[in-house]
């Protein structure tokens, strides 16, 4: 969306302020009252917790991208999760660079073997493309797992460098906390604006139907490998944010349930909806945490909720559908502009 979008005239100033409302909520829940809150129970553990969820909402935003929007069913995905991970633990301990060059390179280097792996399996449809990312996935695994000489093998690595920012250490739990809030909050804006743009409806024509798009003029093989590759360099960040904050990754960090626990929380809050890809994982992270004076019962509890979810709710918490609606009540006039007139979406 357009700058001018908010400045046009059938947007009135009414319409603008509402349309900020439920991003500046969740900005004051993340970055004001969730900080303060846990300043006030003054435990590492919760900060920990809170790391952990805003790490998966980002992995469960960069799945969004490729499985909810582009319809490819993605079993590889911790995969590019561990490979920027590992990309940030090496750099770290082999080069000793700190967190301002990991995190990017992160992304680059998952982003980068991502096209590798697109190249020749982009070609593939349905059931045959989730068999070949799930082989690619446990093909990365088991070289983390048996390369000892470079990554170390089952010993893993100690990432010798927490948070930092141009030399300055962020290494304290509030510090860290923001740092980690803030990398995941820009990385699923920008999601969330690929996702709403012509380029996503794009995405969505594959997803419905590529044979229809690529009669229509559509390059079905490239947006497929560029959401593919967008994906893996969001998920390359979200590794780099995991070795730093955790100062030790191993392979049993980015096992094939990790990719499955990935696609469940997609699935749980909505294919299509990126806030419910959000709240999937907030509900799939903290539930667990919240069931823990259950004991092993609570695995029980959490498959329970997974299982009655998809039941219940095979749209999802938020499908596509109510997602869209409530991005239509924010914004008002500009969709009503751009859905009338101009084609469904954001420009």
């Amino acid at each position: 969306m357009n700058v001018s979008d908010l400045t046009a005239p059938g947007l009135t100033a009414p319409d603008r302020r509402r349309g900020w409302i439920l991003p500046a909520l969740v900005a004051l829940v993340v970055f004001v009252a969730l900080p303060a809150a846990l300043a006030a129970f003054d435990r590492g553990y919760f900060y920990q917790i809170a790391n952990l969820a805003l790490i998966f909402v980002l992995l469960s935003a960069s799945m969004h991208l490729v499985t909810g929007v582009a319809g490819l069913l993605h079993l590889g995905h911790a995969a590019f999760y561990g490979v920027g991970a590992y990309t940030a633990a090496l750099m770290t301990s082999k080069l000793g660079v700190g967190f301002t060059v990991t995190l990017p390179a992160s992304g680059l280097v998952a982003a980068a073997v991502a096209f590798l792996v697109a190249l020749p399996t982009m070609r593939l449809v349905s059931i045959y493309f989730a068999v070949a990312t799930l082989a690619i996935g446990q093909m990365l695994y088991l070289v983390m797992l048996n390369w000892v000489e470079f990554t170390k093998g089952p010993n893993g690595i100690i990432v010798t460098k927490g948070f930092e920012l141009f030399g300055v250490s962020l290494s304290g739990r509030v510090a860290a906390y923001y740092t980690v809030a803030v990398v995941v909050t820009l990385c699923v804006i920008a999601i969330g604006r690929l996702s709403h743009s012509y380029y996503g409806n794009a995405l969505r024509s594959i997803r419905e139907d590529d044979q229809c798009a690529d009669a229509m003029g559509v390059r079905t093989v490239r947006l497929k490998m560029e959401a593919f590759t967008l994906s893996a360099f969001f998920a390359g960040v979200a590794g780099a944010l995991w070795a730093h904050m955790t100062g030790y990754i191993s392979p049993g960090d980015f096992k094939f349930s990790e990719s499955i626990l990935i696609l469940a929380m997609v699935v749980v809050g909505g294919l299509g909806s990126l806030p419910g890809a959000i709240i999937g994982a907030l509900v799939l992270i903290l539930l667990p945490e919240g069931l823990r004076a259950l004991g092993d019962f609570r695995n029980v509890m959490v498959g329970l909720v997974m299982f009655l979810s998809i039941l219940l709710l095979p749209k999802g918490l938020l499908g596509e559908v109510s997602a869209l609606g409530l991005v239509r009540r924010q914004f008002g006039a500009a969709w009503r502009r751009t859905a009338g007139g101009e084609g469904i979406g954001w420009r």
